[in-house]
């Protein structure tokens, strides 16, 4: 695996809604494991970027935002198409979900085309490979697999900016099986819920914090070497498709990084130092 770009900063930015995450932990562990790099939090995207609006333009480019962003909700997961037919109360619910003043009701995003959108709002002295964008976000986001021809959910979508959704972290990697046959079965979901507690990662888990970083980790790798995953299930790097995967890869393994990426991990901080 090669080093091909390490940046100057690190951008951090915060989701649409507060949750559970504690970003001053999080920001603290990226700037532990690259100790030369800048590393800095910012809000909302959104947020940010209403700097760089004046004030008489902000609703007309917020508006304008909010109609990109319906047209890359995916309304057939078995169809390669997104949103087509573009209802004014569809702009409204982006525009507050935007400024955090509604939460996700379980739509499901491209997210593909909704960060080459945000690419397009980054500050042009930041739109270069010293700057690694990193953004937080509650909307589900899902990308097209062309081996069978449908969306899947994902946590996370590692481009320039990469995104990573809390609600994919939840939502995405899947849960034990016998969750399902007992879900099918009848049972009451909070019942399942109480009985499988503690083998998936739920909105209001504690546990979410760590699990966030090993997704930055690969951010992060993903912009310096153009890959993000390694196949060793102890390391955070590993690309979890079951619950029980991450949480072993994030939070129960005995080290953090296999050998490979451990080592890569160190020649990147001793290039930083030169």
């Amino acid at each position: 695996m090669n080093i091909y770009s390490i940046p100057s900063h690190i951008l951090v930015y915060s989701p649409e809604n507060d949750g559970v995450l504690d970003f001053g932990e999080i920001n603290g562990y990226i700037r532990e494991k690259f100790m030369n790099i800048k590393v800095e939090a910012r809000e909302n995207f959104f947020e940010f970027i209403k700097k760089f609006i004046s004030e008489e333009a902000e609703k007309k480019n917020l508006n304008y935002i909010a109609k990109r962003i319906v047209e890359a909700k995916i309304i057939d997961v078995g169809r390669k198409e997104c949103k087509s037919e573009i209802l004014p109360g569809e702009i409204e619910y982006e525009r507050r979900f935007m400024e955090g003043k509604t939460k996700s009701v379980g739509i499901l995003y491209d997210g593909i085309k909704l960060s080459l959108l945000y690419r397009g709002f980054i500050p042009y002295k930041e739109k270069n490979w010293n700057y690694c964008h990193i953004i937080f976000t509650n909307r589900l986001l899902g990308t097209w697999d062309e081996n069978d021809r449908r969306y899947h959910a994902r946590a996370s979508v590692y481009a320039f900016p990469s995104l990573i959704s809390i609600t994919g972290i939840v939502e995405a990697p899947a849960k034990p099986r016998e969750f399902y046959l007992d879900l099918y079965a009848g049972k009451s979901v909070d019942i399942i819920k109480e009985e499988y507690r503690g083998r998936f990662i739920d909105y209001d888990d504690e546990r979410l914090t760590e699990v966030a970083k090993g997704y930055v980790m690969q951010a992060i790798f993903f912009h310096i070497t153009g890959e993000a995953f390694c196949n060793d299930v102890n390391c955070r790097l590993f690309n979890a498709h079951w619950q029980e995967e991450l949480i072993t890869s994030q939070i129960k393994s005995k080290y953090e990084f296999c050998n490979m990426h451990k080592k890569m991990l160190e020649e990147i901080n001793e290039r930083e130092n030169e």
